[in-house]
């Protein structure tokens, strides 16, 4: 370690020495969760996104969600109580400062952002992959994402007191060895969260993400309504969105203030490969 390294941790230690820190519990009911807060859900106007939309609906919060189907987006919209949509593809960076624009002009604040909107092209083999498929996918999933939240983060930057949180979607493909671009997008963004936590939690943003196991949605072509029972799993079930959505609540709630660069998964541990099996 070079002398400035250490001059640099010899000061930061005398001003933490100093630095005090108190904490209360939160006591909240579960519908006055969100009450006041502002929660930005990308893909928002089905599936996941929409039962996420729902539950933060539910808890009080002013709800925004974004796609780019507006006929879709009008729909959900319709379906909540206190919410709005932009029409927005969260893969053309550029236009994010315009939907970041109409959220702090309409209240002022951003104070949950939910990385949401994916896409899989469900390719058969690594080589059936093209160059248009993987760009696709890695500029949705993970790309867009990345800058979004860089965006708002920057926006945030001035602000005293920071009351944010930022939660990704990942799979649980994302804590497997991969070779098409889905399961990739996933595994950098469960290294994104980690990354982006360390450096961001010391300015009082946490960042998290929740990995589902496969969750019935137009995405899996699976109804949940119907028979969820299934062999391929170890949880020989399938999942439903509202309880994913239900994590999300939680992990960007009050509740879980001392959570941060976490990778959550919702598929009841099948993600595990146990030795014993």
């Amino acid at each position: 370690m070079s002398f400035k390294q250490d001059l640099k941790k010899g000061i930061k230690y005398v001003i933490n020495s100093k630095k005090k820190i108190y904490v209360t519990t939160a006591n909240i009911g579960i519908n006055e969760m969100f009450k006041g807060k502002v929660v930005l859900i990308t893909g928002g106007s089905d599936g996941l996104g929409l039962e996420m939309a729902k539950k933060f609906d539910e808890s009080g919060a002013n709800v925004i969600i974004t796609g780019r189907n507006e006929k879709k987006l009008k729909t959900a919209v319709s379906t909540l109580k206190n919410a709005s949509y932009f029409v927005n593809d969260v893969q053309n960076i550029n236009s994010h400062n315009e939907l970041i624009d109409y959220i702090l002009k309409k209240y002022h604040k951003i104070n949950v952002l939910i990385n949401n909107a994916g896409v899989s092209k469900h390719e058969k083999d690594f080589l059936t992959v093209t160059e248009e498929t993987f760009d696709e996918q890695f500029s949705i999933n993970l790309k867009g994402a990345y800058f979004l939240t860089q965006n708002i983060i920057k926006r945030l930057k001035n602000e005293e007191k920071k009351d944010f949180n930022v939660l990704f979607i990942s799979s649980e493909r994302g804590s497997q060895c991969d070779y098409l671009p889905y399961g990739l997008t996933k595994i950098a963004i469960n290294s994104l969260v980690e990354g982006l936590s360390c450096r961001f939690v010391g300015e009082g943003i946490r960042i998290n993400g929740i990995a589902p196991g496969v969750t019935c949605s137009n995405l899996v072509k699976k109804d949940k309504t119907g028979n969820l029972a299934t062999q391929q799993y170890i949880s020989e079930r399938y999942f439903v969105p509202e309880e994913v959505a239900e994590v999300a609540l939680f992990l960007t709630s009050e509740y879980a203030r001392c959570i941060s660069g976490e990778i959550v998964h919702t598929n009841m541990g099948n993600h595990l490969n146990p030795y014993f099996k």
